[in-house]
Parts: structure tokens; C-alpha cells; sequence
């Protein structure tokens, strides 16, 4: 089952738009937003633009020195330490910001990791699963009541066309019959885009609404656990490591789709919805070859959103949003 919103709606931005253009002329001030990896990457992008239209912008960062250090000379943020793959951090991360902020306007669930190998965190969870997936959701459900008070919150969620590689292996999520990195990874993806479903399904009632996206092709440090022969021989980059691959996008054109989600008019009253290059995705048939857009319609089912959110509460313990 499938939203009918699920198709592009004509948005005046696109792939090669920036996350300067589509933030040109909005004025955040006295909105709040949440950037997690916001000091990195796409993060950065999204920290700096959002910052720069007046938004008051906290960073939970798994390396806060780090963070800090980048972020030196971003007026309005905040750095908090948080580890996604502890949610013990998390939680400590979500009580941290409770105490800045009386309202969250933007989510932005923008870390993540990719094709690691094999590690298992916690009780045993997958890693990628648990950074991408667990993490953001226990972030997100401590942070809800905070959204609630805003009225009219967006959570933005970064997925990835890689959620074309799988559905949620249901029958093993944590890989415990043999790992391949690459499934991880898809498996990680479809779990933020059903996030995003139904996590828009109960919060439209307060305001608060979902979207999931594909950002595009963007070698940033998300790659850094992939060696570099490995990107020589997928054709992405060069033997010095420069970008030479066809259709990859800049830091700042990756961070536009997230941008846009979180500020464009055209998207109120909507939600649950899958992105890509600035516009609403449409729903991609099951041999369309990654690179070629849409989403799969496995990562928009309602059913299985519903399904992911009960095994979310049930491993991580985190309330239930009613």
C-alpha cells in the first residue's frame, strides 16, 4: 500500500540546485533544528545553511571536539555529545537538549554510516542498523514532546537509493547467518524511509511530519570505512581519491533535498513521503537500476512501516508515541 502523494509535484528546484538556493529568502529565526552529523559532510552543509537563515541549530556529535572545532564560526550553534550506536548517549544527548530548547521546529536526521564491516553493538544488533536506524529512532522518540510543542515540526530523514539493494530482512535483520555489508547498508536505508511513514503517520495529529530522501551521490566521509581501491573499482573516484564518477553530486547539492524538505511551502500539509533531487520521488518498478531514482514501494508500505515500529519499541525500549 502506497501513498498517491508518492509522485513528483513540479518543485522549481533540482538535482544541480544547492543547499544555498533552496534556502534563499527564508527566515528562520527563532525556529530550532536538530542536525545530527551536522559538522561533517552533508551535515555541515545543513548546519551552515540552516544557521545562516537564522535558525538556532544544535549539533548532537559523536566526536564533540571535533565538531566544535569545525563549527567555531557558525553563529547559533550548539554541540552535544552522542554517540548513535549508544542509547544510553542518545538518551543522554535527547536530556541534554530537552534542557537548551522548549520547542524543536526541524529534525534532521542526517548521520549515518555505510558499508562497514561486520560489527555488532548493544544486544547484539547489527551496527549499521542500529546507527542508522535504531539510533535516530530512539533520538526521535525522546525528542518527540519537544516537536509536539512546535506545532508544525518537520523530521527529515536521510535515506539512500541504496535502499534499493533490499527490503528489512525480517527473517534476519542482524545478520547472524552470514554479513555482507552492502545488504546492511540497503537493509539500514528502508528501515529510515519506513521511519519516516509511520512516524508521520502518528505525529500528524500534533503537527509534526516525516519525510525520507535520497540526497543523491556525494563522496564525503561517509565513505571512510570503504578502502579506496574499492572506490577505484566502482568507478567513483581516482588513484589520488578525486570524484570521477557520472552523476555524483557536491556537498552542498547533496544537503539541498534535506534543505528543501525542511523549509519548502510546497510540502505543507504532506508527509511520509520518499524525496530525491528537490522534488517528491516517484515509485520506482523492482528492476530499475539504483541510479535511475524513485523508491521502491517495499520502502513505502505502510504495513511494514507499522511492523518496523513495533520491532523498534520492542528492542530499544523507547516510549510509545500516541
Amino acid at each position: 500500500m502506497t501513498s498517491t502523494d508518492q509522485q513528483p509535484l513540479g518543485s522549481p528546484f533540482s538535482a544541480t540546485s544547492t543547499a544555498q538556493d533552496v534556502t534563499a529568502g527564508h527566515d528562520l529565526s527563532g525556529t530550532s533544528a536538530v542536525v545530527t552529523g551536522g559538522y561533517s559532510g552533508l551535515g555541515l552543509e545543513t548546519t551552515r545553511a540552516l544557521a545562516a537563515a537564522g535558525a538556532e541549530v544544535l549539533v548532537p556529535a559523536r566526536r564533540p571536539d571535533i565538531a566544535r572545532g569545525v563549527l567555531a564560526d557558525v553563529e547559533g550553534c550548539e554541540v552535544i555529545p552522542m554517540d548513535l550506536a549508544d542509547l544510553g548517549s542518545v538518551r543522554a544527548a535527547a536530556a541534554r537538549i530537552g534542557e537548551s530548547l522548549n520547542k524543536i521546529d526541524l529534525l534532521m536526521a542526517v548521520a549515518g554510516v555505510m558499508a562497514t564491516p561486520e560489527r555488532h553493538v548493544g544486544p547484539g544488533w547489527e551496527s549499521q542498523l542500529a546507527a542508522n536506524h535504531f539510533g535516530h529512532f530512539t533520538l526521535t522518540c525522546e525528542l518527540y514532546p519537544l516537536m509536539a510543542a512546535a506545532s508544525s515540526a518537520r523530521v527529515v530523514v536521510n535515506s539512500s537509493a541504496g535502499h534499493t539493494l533490499t527490503d528489512i530482512r525480517w527473517h534476519d535483520p542482524h545478520f547472524r547467518t552470514g554479513y555482507d555489508k552492502w545488504l546492511a547498508y540497503g537493509q539500514a536505508k528502508t528501515a529510515n524511509a519506513l521511519f519516516a511513514v509511520h512516524l508521520d503517520a502518528l505525529g500528524r495529529g500534533d503537527g509534526v511530519r516525516a519525510f525520507a530522501l535520497h540526497p543523491g551521490k556525494i563522496i564525503t566521509g561517509l565513505q571512510r570505512e570503504m578502502a579506496l581501491q574499492e572506490q577505484i573499482d566502482r568507478g567513483w573516484v581516482d588513484e589520488h581519491g578525486n570524484v570521477i564518477g557520472a552523476g555524483f553530486k557536491t556537498p552542498a547539492q547533496g544537503a539541498a533535498t534535506g534543505l528543501w524538505a525542511a523549509t519548502s511551502p510546497l510540502l505543507d500539509g504532506l508527509g511520509g513521503l520518499y524525496l530525491e533531487d528537490c522534488d517528491i520521488a516517484g515509485v520506482s518498478a523492482p528492476e530499475t537500476p539504483m541510479d535511475d531514482g524513485g523508491v521502491r514501494a517495499y520502502a513505502i508500505d505502510l504495513d511494514s512501516a507499522a511492523r518496523l515500529w513495533e520491532l523498534s519499541v520492542a528492542v530499544t525500549g523507547s516510549a510509545v508515541i500516541v
